[in-house]
């Protein structure tokens, strides 16, 4: 790609321009002792090394990396000036900001929604047309009325009933209830964290109800009970992120012969209710009040087509790809909404079957439905050929309607992010995207309207104002993951014989554990980006504080500590993250040390040449963990990148393979000093994950690579190309705001919502 690149550049312009001296000395170490492997352009030789040559180490780093692995033929053979020579070379000529951009400039790709931004937009289009939703801060728990009768009209008791989980035994709910015969009713709001298929289950002995985004059809319906089933379970998919109605509904009455004049009584019954849920991947639970909200929210659409996935080559999903899977998908997807929105379309427009004005009002809902998908309004010929048209050829309100969504929803206008053009509409469409990954509300397409999103200042303001939304809470929440690397995480399940009890209830733990440090530091005053590798903090409910040794506070429920003082470092020795980052019976310091190489300290690591299976402890039965790492990877072609991950993922070998803290290894103690060289040719020394957690913390790589990670997530495009030195000035930005996580995020949608 690079040589086809640089010769059609010779061929447009009958020269080509480097940026260093044709005759210099480590141009000339390159081509006699590089280009057979590299090739004479960094293009890569196939058969030897057939990867273009790039990279981001300074020239300090690369030329440690050469002195210890190159040439691969005879390593060790080019040390001293020649290897400072050669990576002066190479940085100057391929891995420079100016090589790259000269190479293969950047550019702002056309790109079409991706996944997650296909189901935001159809559940928010849809949306639109419903009463807003109730903000999610505020209480936690479901809206509890109880009655007092077999039936709900008899009202007795209203409170916040932060879970359902009841063992009424043979009492009341309340003062006023006869505990043998009454009712109860839940309602308010459920928020998925993640997308996908959920299971309720409800335990209950008595008749119960539940609906779950649904006000017509129940999941669960055994109001008529019969038998003696103490658990009923329904499915449903959600969209992650965004909270949807649920009411749940409970009845006791009295069973068997009542007639107190004979002097029967029916036999008392016990009663018992709780509200489970078992996410995606996740185990059975009842549903936290974290994830519950007594407020009104309307019914949500959630499209359950299945798409191919994303293209994440670059490490950030970029929607590229257009195969016929995706076209097969796009069309299905269509077809949901169609089938969604016509038996809705009164509530939808806002009319009924027999108003002499509702072939008005429907086609009015449809003009807003195009609009609002294309975010912007319609020019004369869209409303023409996307509405009049379609009802013209369909006498049928319905009919008509179907035609409009289907022609709407595989529209380009709609299908592409970038298709809205210029002009203010397209500034918030860029903005809504980049922090919701949907398209604009009512009052940013207002903005637009009013010409009010015409300097950063206005466009800033509007950020602010969103990122006070849920869906930016998703979407911030969803990078952290994905700069934890934890958007795809593997199976955390461990050897039993070496660490009994870490059960899957206990991985559940955890990451709500880590979800709530996250969520804790990013909506704090300072936001401070810092906390999140030098806090000492970390939440615990009961059961991870008898696994990992720890003493609570009095409460229930999370609570927030500090566990093994002076020797944790925040986000990096967080149990889940180490228990993610190990084997099933031991650490993994070459996982821990790429997550931080390459997630934290955003280096390129080539993959390795060949497929790599850990040394087995029976083989090395005296040797650590550490130990066995260094010996398999003491090679000059693994040097290469290993001198790097290994000196890493060592500081963090004090925490074992579910994230306890140890000072022995195989009887041995632990050694977990590490070092990484810097830019400037420093070489940063460290003691253990705190030291290195401090260096972290105030290291400009980790800023860079956060700040670069984040405009990735957010706006789906090359930071470069925005301009050469745009990712330095974000870095600056951020250290100068004090690192404040939200104000780089706003900073950053403001800037791509401007186009520059």
């Amino acid at each position: 790609m690079l040589t086809r690149f640089l010769l059609s550049f010779v061929m447009a312009f009958g020269w080509i321009t480097l940026s260093f001296a044709a005759d210099s000395a480590g141009e000339q170490i390159y081509r006699t002792k590089c280009a057979s492997c590299h090739g004479a352009t960094g293009e890569g030789v196939k058969g030897k090394y057939d990867q273009p040559l790039l990279g981001d180490l300074a020239p300090a780093q690369l030329a440690r990396v050469i002195a210890k692995t190159m040439p691969e033929d005879k390593p060790g053979t080019c040390v001293g000036p020649d290897a400072d020579r050669v990576a002066a070379y190479i940085h100057d000529a391929f891995y420079s900001l100016e090589a790259q951009a000269r190479n293969k400039p950047p550019r702002v790709e056309l790109a079409r929604l991706t996944v997650g931004q296909y189901r935001n937009t159809v559940a928010d289009l849809v949306g639109s047309f419903r009463t807003a939703p109730e903000k999610w801060d505020g209480p936690r728990g479901l809206k509890g009325e109880y009655f007092a009768s077999r039936g709900f009209n008899n009202s007795a008791l209203l409170r916040t009933d932060p879970e359902v989980e009841f063992d009424w035994k043979l009492e009341s709910p309340g003062p006023k209830i006869d505990p043998d015969q009454f009712a109860a009713r839940w309602t308010g709001a459920v928020l998925a964290p993640v997308t996908g298929v959920y299971e309720f289950v409800v335990r209950t002995d008595h008749a119960t109800r539940l609906w779950v985004n649904d006000a017509k059809k129940p999941i669960i319906d055994a109001f008529v009970k019969s038998g003696t089933d103490l658990e009923y379970r329904g499915q449903v998919y959600l969209l992650g992120g965004r909270p949807c109605p649920i009411r749940l509904e409970f009845l006791k009455a009295k069973q068997g012969v009542d007639d107190s004049k004979k002097g029967v009584k029916p036999p008392r019954k016990p009663a018992q209710m709780a509200l489970l849920w078992k996410p995606p991947h996740g185990t059975l639970e009842v549903i936290s009040r974290r994830n519950l909200a007594p407020g009104k929210f309307p019914e949500l659409f959630v499209c359950p087509t299945t798409f191919p996935p994303d293209d994440r080559s670059l490490g950030w999903e970029r929607g590229t790809r257009v195969s016929k899977e995706w076209d097969s998908a796009v069309t299905n997807a269509a077809l949901e909404a169609a089938s969604y929105i016509l038996p809705r379309l009164n509530e939808l427009a806002n009319t009924k079957d027999a108003a002499p004005d509702r072939r008005v009002k429907v086609k009015e809902f449809a003009a807003k439905f195009v609009s609002r998908a294309f975010r912007k309004p319609l020019t004369t010929d869209e409303r023409a050929l996307y509405v009049e048209r379609q009802f013209d050829a369909a006498k049928d309100d319905e009919i008509a309607v179907k035609r409009v969504v289907l022609l709407t929803l595989l529209s380009p206008r709609f299908l592409y992010r970038e298709a809205a053009g210029s002009g203010q509409f397209a500034v918030a469409s860029r903005l809504a995207f980049a922090l919701w990954d949907s398209p604009p509300d009512e009052p940013l397409l207002k903005a637009a309207a009013d010409g009010k999103l015409a300097t950063r200042e206005q466009v800033a303001s509007q950020a602010e104002r969103m990122l006070g939304d849920v869906r930016s809470r998703d979407k911030m929440r969803g990078f952290l993951h994905t700069w934890l690397k934890l958007d795809h995480a593997s199976d955390l399940a461990k050897d039993p014989k070496r660490f009994p009890g870490f059960e899957p209830a206990i991985v559940s733990d955890l990451q709500t554990s880590l979800d709530l440090f996250l969520d804790d530091v990013l909506w704090s005053p300072a936001s401070d980006f810092r906390r999140l590798l030098v806090s000492e903090e970390i939440y615990l409910n009961d059961r991870l504080a008898k696994f990992y040794g720890a003493k609570l506070p009095a409460g229930d429920g999370f609570r927030s500590v500090k566990l093994e003082a002076g020797r944790r470092a925040g986000v990096l020795t967080h149990p889940y993250l180490m228990a993610n980052f190990a084997y099933t019976g031991t650490t993994s310091p070459i996982h821990r040390g790429v997550f931080l190489a390459r997630g934290v300290l955003g280096m390129n690591l080539r993959p390795p040449q060949e497929a790599f299976t850990p040394l087995e402890e029976k083989l090395h039965p005296n040797l650590t963990t550490r130990e066995r790492v260094a010996l398999q990877t003491k090679g000059a072609a693994c040097q290469a990148c290993h001198v790097t991950i290994n000196s890493l993922g060592f500081t963090l070998e004090n925490f074992d393979a579910v994230g306890r803290f140890r000072d022995k290894d195989n009887n041995k103690p632990v050694d977990a000093t590490g070092s990484y060289l810097t830019e400037d040719g420093v070489n940063k020394t460290f003691k253990n994950a705190r030291e290195l957690g401090t260096f972290l913390s105030n290291c400009e790589d980790t800023h860079e690579a956060f700040v670069e990670q984040l405009f990735h997530h957010l706006v789906k495009q090359p930071v470069r190309a925005y301009g050469a030195k745009r990712l330095d000035e974000l870095t600056k930005s951020f250290a100068k705001g004090e690192y404040n996580m939200r104000k780089i995020a706003v900073e950053i949608a403001t800037l791509s919502a401007m186009g520059k």
